[in-house]
């Protein structure tokens, strides 16, 4: 499973917005790779950001 995917699961699981640092402590992975993850959801359109600063799943 690709940093992207472990995400976007994350992020559905939770079933809340969540922020990266949220994503990052869940998800046991390092920030940095959290951001790099989200920057490619959100170029590929598959995250959206309801609030500043938090992100969830594209419905």
């Amino acid at each position: 499973m690709s940093d992207a995917d472990r995400v976007l699961e994350i992020m559905t699981e939770a079933g809340e917005p969540l922020n990266a640092g949220a994503i990052a402590e869940r998800s046991g992975m390092e920030r940095k790779a959290v951001d790099k993850a989200m920057a490619q959801l959100k170029k590929e359109g598959r995250i959206e950001s309801p609030k500043r600063c938090y992100w969830a799943p594209k419905a």
